[in-house]
């Protein structure tokens, strides 16, 4: 199969470092203050005039308990009562930037994130998405690709069909890790049975598409005690799967403080449980999409990449490469025009611009020619596994050679250790280099990681 991977232990260790996954170039890191509403208003407008598809992010923050893993922006309450001013706010929210966008673009993709998008009671989740409704042109059922991410241990069957009913076909459920003593580590107790169920709503309500999303490198994980969530996970034949590296970054992260050190497995160990991982997912019929990414052969991911069509934004791999996403709610990141755009990070500093009928934006930045070339280069590479440099010389009006002129060092040395093969025309990741195309992708990186390395996981 084209995208199948390779696992090489003395490569990877040798490349193992952190990096950037890329969801954006340049970088969140690169995202300024300086970057105003005004232009902001003014990637609107010039989105406006190329026109097409939109796609929307909304970040719901609440959490009932935390996971000690975890690394998102969250908000942890068991007042369920909190959510509903954050709800008002980002209503208005949503009419402030509908205004700005012509009403006739059509929405083909959304998604709801968190923290835990189904914290909030059924009512509130009818009325977003029919404030959504009311100021977007939402494309049908059977266009659109409109998902929420959904912890089973906050959902259940009646939750599940309200979901299909108010327009969502496709779901990512969080799971992580089976093992008892992993769970109590993390802090999050989730029985197969409550995560099947919901799985099996899923189904039965006709959702196209369902995601599990693993983490490997927990606490107490060894390969055989994941290799026995990974044989459960696979019996029940979800579409996709994501299987995550743990980044232990306790400095930048308070609750994974609650984690204790001496209890995570080896950087061998965890080579080893992604190795197995590997190993059993393409035993099981799945194709390796990219990063921590696999799925049915059949699925829209992979239909996508095998087309070119594959494209990474936020919320990782998607399939609409032609949307501008618009963020909404506190820390959510657009994609408009030729920028990035970041909302305040807080409940209060939401509060106060919305209040003021402020856009809640904080920081961001608008791209340059260099941004934009390399971005389309690491895009491609990133999603496709390969780049056609004759494509690139024409979409961009540029001499490839000329241009990326030190970046042919590290791609020798690349093709020296079979990470890939080049030639004039053409550059091609081979089954060894796929699980390292973040390293491959940092060649074409022109902003200095090496003094932010710190904000990144490793590669592996």
């Amino acid at each position: 199969m084209k995208h199948s991977v390779q696992f090489d232990a003395e490569l990877i260790q040798r490349y193992d470092t952190a990096g950037p996954r890329y969801t954006s170039y340049p970088t969140a890191v690169e995202f300024h203050e300086g970057f105003s509403e005004q232009d902001y208003k003014t990637q609107i407008a010039l989105s406006n005039q190329r026109g097409g598809p939109l796609s929307l992010y909304f970040h719901l923050p609440f959490c009932d308990t935390v996971c000690f893993y975890c690394a998102c922006n969250k908000i942890i309450t068991k007042n369920r009562r909190h959510a509903q001013p954050y709800l008002d706010n980002l209503h208005q929210e949503i009419a402030m930037q509908a205004a700005l966008f012509d009403s006739d673009r059509v929405v083909e993709q959304l998604h709801w994130g968190g923290g835990t998008p189904t914290f909030i009671s059924h009512q509130q989740m009818r009325d977003l998405m029919l404030v959504t409704r009311d100021h977007f042109k939402l494309a049908d059922d059977e266009q659109g690709e409109f998902s929420i991410e959904v912890d089973p241990r906050e959902a259940d069957a009646e939750t599940i069909a309200l979901l299909r009913e108010i327009g969502f076909n496709r779901l990512s459920l969080g799971l992580q890790d089976f093992n008892p003593a992993v769970q109590k580590a993390v802090n999050r107790i989730q029985s197969e049975k409550e995560t099947f169920a919901v799985l099996d709503a899923a189904r039965a309500n006709g959702f196209r598409s369902i995601s599990l999303d693993l983490i490997y490198g927990l606490p107490h994980q060894t390969v055989d005690s994941f290799s026995e969530t990974l044989d459960k996970v696979i019996a029940v034949s979800p579409d996709r799967l994501s299987v995550f590296n743990y980044a232990h970054l306790p400095g930048l992260f308070k609750t994974q403080r609650q984690i204790d050190d001496d209890t995570l497995p080896s950087p061998q160990v965890k080579l080893d449980i992604l190795q197995r991982s590997i190993e059993k997912l393409t035993q099981a019929g799945y194709v390796y999409i990219g990063m921590d990414h696999f799925a049915k052969p059949d699925d829209e991911l992979a239909l996508a990449q095998q087309q070119h069509k594959l494209y990474r934004n936020f919320q990782g791999y998607s399939t609409h490469a032609e949307c501008d996403l618009i963020g909404l709610g506190i820390t959510s990141i657009g994609s408009v025009g030729d920028s990035y755009a970041q909302n305040v990070k807080t409940l209060g500093e939401y509060d106060q611009h919305i209040k003021q009928g402020q856009l809640p934006g904080y920081r961001g930045i608008e791209l340059n020619e260099d941004d934009k070339i390399r971005r389309s280069v690491i895009n491609r590479l990133i999603c496709d596994f390969a780049l056609d440099i004759a494509a690139v010389e024409k979409q961009h009006n540029i001499d490839f050679a000329d241009y990326f002129h030190d970046v042919f060092a590290q791609l020798e040395q690349f093709a020296h250790d079979g990470l890939l093969q080049y030639n004039g025309e053409h550059i091609e990741v081979l089954p060894a280099g796929r699980l390292l195309i973040r390293n491959i992708c940092m060649a074409f990186d022109r902003y200095s990681q090496q003094k932010k390395r710190e904000r990144f996981s490793k590669v592996i």
